[in-house]
């Protein structure tokens, strides 16, 4: 009796340790989690046969912290988080519902040449090749946080196509917008969001001159449609430097940049990122 006493005050307890940034969230948004709790070992996070990681929060002592990435395609309405750890050489765990709700994505018209439209074999195998590198880089998660100041856009402007939006091509529904379109004109500076090493810098055929910088922890910013890149693969680039200059390179109708994350490997939608990020400081 004693025994079941004692475990369902630990249990007690560590449910006040728990913080999630919402318990509602849109598809494609990210949730950001948080554990606070002394001698605590082995966190973990499980939604929808995701297992994803917990890291040290290196701005609040004894606090740990996971961001869990809501795909496109959730399946809506309840979904279930389950999260474990040890303490006191007893495995806690919780088990907490998470609602995911329909973005409202709006749609847009696009209408682009035939030749860019349909690739052939040769642009399949490019952009077949191209994909495959990305996803390699998007997966992967290193250890270390290279940021310790708030993220910003890469530039002030007008936002001239919201994230999520169904993209139609030439009367066909082909893909959802991945990003967010900024209006620049050519060879407007656009700043890195946040520091980071740089783990994409090349010209590729549907996002032309693409800088892709890894924040460390699994967080990724994506600069598409450059006309010049100011970094190379390797290089460690700081919060608010000029990565590159605004073009029109690649599968575009007119020069702007196309801003992204990818948050675990997911696309998620990019300001609403940067929100949940510069909340990972706050205390509870």
């Amino acid at each position: 009796m004693k025994k079941i006493l004692l475990l369902s005050f630990i249990l007690f307890l560590n449910l006040n340790a728990l913080n999630i940034s919402s318990s509602k969230v849109k598809n494609a948004n990210t949730v950001l989690v948080k554990i606070k709790e002394e001698n605590i070992s082995d966190p973990k996070l499980t939604f929808d046969k995701q297992n994803i990681d917990f890291y040290k929060n290196p701005f609040i002592s004894d606090s740990y912290y996971a961001l869990l990435p809501i795909s496109y395609y959730q399946k809506l309405g309840k979904n279930r988080i389950i999260f474990s750890y040890l303490k006191n050489n007893q495995k806690i765990f919780k088990g907490l519902d998470l609602n995911v709700i329909d973005g409202n994505y709006e749609s847009e018209v696009i209408n682009v040449k035939p030749s860019i439209f349909k690739p052939n074999k040769q642009r399949q195998a490019r952009t077949k090749k191209e994909y495959e590198e990305a996803m390699k880089v998007y997966n992967s998660s290193s250890p270390e946080l290279y940021w310790n100041e708030d993220f910003i856009y890469p530039l002030n402007s007008k936002i001239t196509s919201n994230f999520g939006t169904k993209r139609v091509y030439n009367k066909e529904l082909k893909s959802y917008h991945g990003g967010t379109d900024f209006q620049a004109k050519e060879n407007t500076p656009i700043l890195a969001s946040n520091s980071g090493i740089v783990r994409i810098s090349e010209n590729r055929f549907y996002a032309g001159n693409s800088i892709v910088i890894d924040h460390g922890h699994g967080i990724y910013s994506c600069y598409f449609h450059l006309n010049t890149m100011n970094y190379k693969v390797g290089d460690f680039i700081k919060k608010g430097e000029v990565l590159g200059l605004s073009g029109s390179t690649g599968r575009v109708t007119g020069p702007h940049l196309h801003f992204t994350f990818r948050i675990n490997g997911l696309q998620v939608d990019p300001l609403q990122a940067i929100e949940v990020l510069n909340n990972l400081k706050n205390s509870y």
